[in-house]
């Protein structure tokens, strides 16, 4: 069976209760070996970490705040962070902008961002990135930020190839791809033969942007392959390449 990594899954969201150790068994029976659960804030920690700790191994913490979490009590909610330090985290993530919903925090969200992306040098740890309609403020920010050192992924990545070169200047940075590379009118379909497949790694997102033809149902990460073997097609190659060379793609910038 060929081995799979989902970067970017949310196994206890309320979506799945009553089910999320069904869930997390699929994937693993689906060949997605390792799970990483991204954070969003402090009120789904507590359940994150219990279905973590029960699924040693297979599912692997990420550890932030959601920018759409971000409000006036954001440091709050960062300095809440360092108590689940040493819980096996393995990035900090998933941190970024979002302005989509509109523009209320936007300064607490780059303020929150920054602050997360220090923390994140500061730590060690790789950075799993969350970015909607906020693409110039992000950017800027990481440009300031380039002499940290900085080294993660754009998770669910649907910008264009000249985004990803833009990206690829400014350090050690890989793209999430998911389900959205299997939407009929996506315009990621073309993008990723314009993107080595060594700097892709894959995710669900899930309960979220279940790739076809499952549209409409749950994702969940036992879709991983489905993903995988939409992106062989777009590429040219095998499965078992890109299983093969996302899957140490994952490991090497996650240390797994």
């Amino acid at each position: 069976m060929l081995e799979y990594i989902d970067t970017h899954t949310h196994a206890y969201d309320e979506a799945f209760a009553g089910c999320e150790d069904e869930i997390v068994a699929r994937g693993v029976a689906a060949g997605v070996t390792v799970q990483l659960q991204a954070d969003v804030d402090s009120r789904e920690r507590e359940r994150m970490f219990a279905l973590v700790e029960r699924h040693p191994g297979v599912l692997r913490p990420m550890l932030g705040l959601y920018p759409g979490s971000v409000d006036k009590d954001w440091r709050r909610e960062i300095d809440a962070l360092e108590a689940w330090r040493g819980r096996g985290i393995v990035a900090v993530g998933e941190i970024g902008l979002d302005y989509h919903y509109g523009a209320d925090f936007k300064e607490e969200q780059k303020e929150a961002f920054r602050v997360q992306l220090e923390l994140a040098a500061a730590w060690g740890l790789p950075v799993n990135i969350h970015l909607r309609e906020a693409t110039e403020d992000f950017f800027d920010i990481v440009e300031d930020c380039r002499h940290l050192g900085l080294r993660g992924n754009l998770h669910a990545f649907s910008g264009s190839a000249e985004t990803f070169a833009r990206l690829q200047r400014l350090g050690d940075w890989y793209v999430g791809i998911g389900g959205v590379l299997t939407f009929k009118k996506a315009s990621l379909a073309e993008t990723v033969k314009r993107i080595p497949l060594e700097r892709i790694v894959l995710e669900t997102d899930a309960p979220y942007l279940t790739p076809a033809p499952h549209r409409g149902e749950r994702n969940e990460s036992a879709y991983i392959p489905l993903i995988a073997a939409f992106l062989a097609q777009q590429k040219g190659v095998s499965l078992e390449e890109v299983a093969a060379v996302t899957t140490q793609n994952a490991k090497s910038l996650f240390a797994i």
